[in-house]
């Protein structure tokens, strides 16, 4: 089978994205930022910082370090949370 015919799979972790968009609301209000400060400040509209926070959208690498950058923490702080295994095999 060539390249070209294989079928591409959207892979999409909905639980991880829930857990994601939590921990992306928890570190900006903490800091003190509104969804509103969030979009203005890092150049993204607001409704994708609402349709990120609220698990609707899988944000891209580069929209997850424009976020990190505006709320100047490590991009890794977006991902301090622990994900439950799951069986891939079924």
């Amino acid at each position: 089978m060539k390249s070209k015919d294989k079928k591409r799979i959207l892979i999409r972790d909905q639980e991880g994205l829930e857990i994601l968009a939590k921990q992306i609301k928890i570190v900006r209000k903490r800091l003190g930022f509104t969804q509103e400060e969030l979009a203005g400040q890092s150049g993204l509209a607001l409704s994708q910082i609402a349709r990120i926070e609220t698990a609707v959208t899988n944000p891209t690498v580069s929209t997850l370090m424009r976020i990190a950058r505006t709320l100047e923490v490590p991009v890794s702080e977006l991902f301090d949370f622990k994900l439950d295994k799951k069986d891939y095999s079924k």
